[in-house]
């Protein structure tokens, strides 16, 4: 199969987990099998590093996630941050300061390579246990150690509201970007995308777009997908993922990435 991919790129929750957040047995045993034909496979994530630790075991030697929307290039394995690319800190209290000015009870919380540093406001996802290593403290205080993604939040206004009033003060200065969790707008540097660092990683292995297939469900994954050779929208995924996808596979809960990628094994064979 002279056109087969050498690299896979799929993003994780509501795309290759299934809704409880788990990966399947046939998930995983694809996953295996794809790395074993020789071809690369990637996470491509809005979770933190630290939220992908809890899947270590189940991805086994596994090695690379591009984490944070693009933020962090992460070794699954070694548990350890490969490379990231941050805020500028005068840029992260100005926006901070102007969102404030707008949302006056917004909260923010700031993922690192280090792990977490939260606001005492900040509402967290009850599925996931606040690290014991987070510094809870004003997003102001902030030390000097770069900003991956910021993420704030309105204690009152609609989701689509807020996200809305976010993306118009931040404008151009950052990327907001949404993967689903409800009201979170999800802040990264100016260029700063999954379709960016997945482009700087498959350049790294010389692997061209036109050899990449990837996966998702959600408007963060829109460029990522419009990068790929082959885009794919699991059945579930947000209508605007669909209108840019080049195929659509069957949902996360029927497994649509495994199965796509059974079928592609049987046709390399």
């Amino acid at each position: 199969m002279d056109d087969a991919p050498r690299l896979i790129a799929t993003d994780l929750d509501g795309t290759l987990l299934r809704s409880d957040g788990t990966l399947s047995h046939r998930t995983a045993a694809v996953l295996g099998a794809v790395e074993e034909a020789g071809i690369e496979v990637v996470f491509v994530t809005a979770r933190p590093p630290r939220w992908l630790d809890e899947l270590a075991s189940a991805v086994g030697g596994h090695g690379t996630a591009i984490c944070a929307n693009g933020a962090f290039v992460y070794d699954v394995a070694a548990r350890r941050v490969r490379t990231s690319s941050g805020f500028e800190h005068g840029l992260v209290r100005d926006i901070v300061a102007d969102l404030r000015r707008a949302v006056p009870d917004v909260a923010f919380a700031a993922e690192r390579g280090s792990g977490l540093w939260f606001e005492s406001e900040f509402p967290h996802d009850p599925s996931h246990v606040v690290p014991g290593d987070a510094v809870e403290a004003a997003i102001d205080d902030l030390d000097d150690e770069a900003v991956g993604k910021l993420l704030a939040k309105s204690a009152t206004l609609g989701d689509d509201e807020f996200l809305e009033r976010a993306t118009a003060v931040v404008g151009d200065r950052a990327h907001v970007a949404f993967s689903g969790a409800g009201g979170l707008a999800e802040i990264n540097a100016a260029g700063v995308t999954k379709a960016v660092a997945l482009e700087r990683w498959s350049a790294r292995l010389g692997i061209g777009a036109e050899r990449v297939w990837a996966f998702g469900d959600m408007p963060n994954d829109v460029p990522m997908i419009r990068w790929a050779g082959v885009g794919w929208a699991v059945a579930n995924a947000h209508a605007e993922v669909r209108a840019v996808a080049d195929r659509v596979c069957p949902s996360n809960d029927d497994d649509g990435v495994a199965v796509t990628l059974e079928r592609l094994l049987q046709q390399m064979v």
